[in-house]
């Protein structure tokens, strides 16, 4: 099944520490990229690169994380990414001007790469309730389905979905319990009355090899030969 990974920025200019910190995040299944100044993470921003969350040194050369963070939170206001300070400053005032800026949490130098992973996923998880509860959502099985962002994610873990695909996922989802013609999808999904039918069955076939267990034994798109496509309306647990 093909899962995109929690993408992580680690902006942090001492490079031992870096690389511990993505190599940590690697071994747990996740997508670091490091930066060592704040300049350089801001322009992969610009550039439509945006993380699940920011790790976020504030001993930066040139920019400080402060201003760094001071200036996402004013491009990106309630769109901006988790961000977790990890630093060496440990004073009141510090900690207090992080939170207030908008930094989700602040964590001290030295610190334990495994609690940090641990706290990440929290964080994620967090996020993850907060944003399915913010929208409306399907959920079914270990999956749930982001009906205002479309976007399918496996617990934590968002799937990888064309928009074809998810398009094709939401119909069924939708009507589920339901029998549905090849017919039918192709003129909801594709929104022609006619066109090349088999095109159903192959986004069939790619949806069930990212959510089935079992293509064989299918559980959650089902064939109802000679008729259509059912999905398995057991299967949802909450709308």
């Amino acid at each position: 099944m093909e899962q995109a990974k929690p993408f992580i920025f680690v902006i942090e200019d001492e490079e031992d520490i870096s690389k511990l910190i993505c190599m940590y995040l690697s071994k747990s299944e996740m997508e670091a990229k490091p930066f060592y100044n704040a300049e350089d993470a801001i322009s992969s921003l610009q550039n439509g690169i945006m993380p699940d969350l920011i790790i976020l040194d504030l001993n930066l050369p040139g920019m400080s994380g402060f201003d760094f963070l001071q200036n996402i939170k004013q491009t990106y206001n309630t769109k901006m990414p988790s961000v977790m300070i990890l630093s060496a400053r440990d004073a009141d005032e510090d900690i207090i001007e992080g939170l207030g800026i908008g930094a989700d949490e602040f964590i001290t130098k030295p610190f334990s790469p495994s609690v940090l992973v641990a706290r990440i996923k929290a964080n994620l998880r967090k996020k993850m309730i907060i944003t399915a509860n913010a929208e409306e959502s399907i959920t079914f099985g270990e999956f749930t389905l982001l009906l205002n962002s479309c976007v399918l994610k496996k617990e934590n873990t968002k799937i990888s979905l064309s928009a074809k695909e998810y398009k094709v996922l939401e119909f069924l989802v939708k009507n589920a319990g339901r029998v549905l013609s090849p017919e039918e999808i192709y003129k909801n999904v594709w929104e022609v009355e006619f066109g090349d039918l088999t095109a159903v069955a192959v986004y069939i076939q790619r949806l069930r090899k990212k959510i089935e267990k079992d293509i064989s034994s299918c559980e959650y798109i089902k064939t109802e030969f000679g008729k259509g496509y059912i999905f398995n309306k057991e299967k949802i647990t909450s709308k």
